[in-house]
């Protein structure tokens, strides 16, 4: 019996969709900084975007460092509060260098357009935003996307990094609970 109730989750984005899209989007990736001088550095946006990271970063055929950011906007809740929290850091300085943002969904804009903000005062040669998923209903703030996985609909989303209730990151599709309560075992 698997860790979750599959009654309860409709899937938007199977496990073989992802993994084509990931690839499509690494090579994208690797032909674009290919010729650039300043080094890359791919800054995960903490915890959602780690399976997202994990799995492009091996689809870039360049040599790359790897960072991460915690921000939160959500806590608990499936409605974003709206007020960016930073739990974590960068470890290194980026001044000069290449940043890709990997973000694991782009829903108001808010929060991106803080991080956004926040990069450019480090000074870094350019940032750039690769993002798993975006809904566009949501849009508040316009924010640019360089690299974009799938626009999904307004629905609140599991799996492949995203969380319901700091549950089911593990899951290897991108999901919807359909159910009533959560969508595992209590």
């Amino acid at each position: 019996m698997p860790f979750y109730d599959p009654a309860k989750i409709e899937i938007l984005i199977d496990a073989d969709t992802l993994a084509r899209r990931v690839a499509e989007l690494g090579a994208r990736i690797t032909e674009d900084y290919r010729q650039r001088e300043a080094g890359l550095v791919l800054v995960a946006v903490l915890k959602g975007s780690v399976m997202f990271m994990a799995d492009l970063c091996r689809h870039i055929d360049l040599p790359i460092e790897l960072d991460f950011l915690g921000l939160s906007s959500y806590g608990d809740s499936e409605e974003t509060s709206g007020v960016v929290q930073v739990t974590q850091d960068l470890t290194r300085p980026v001044r000069g260098k290449h940043v890709l943002v990997v973000e694991d969904i782009i829903d108001t804009g808010l929060t991106m357009q803080y991080l956004l903000e926040n990069l450019a005062t480090r000074r870094p040669a350019s940032v750039r935003v690769a993002s798993l998923l975006q809904k566009p209903a949501r849009t508040q703030v316009a924010v640019p996307v360089d690299y974009l996985g799938f626009e999904i609909p307004d629905r609140f989303v599991i799996g492949y990094g995203l969380d319901y209730q700091s549950k089911l990151r593990n899951l290897p599709f991108i999901g919807v609970n359909v159910g009533e309560g959560p969508p595992y075992p209590d």
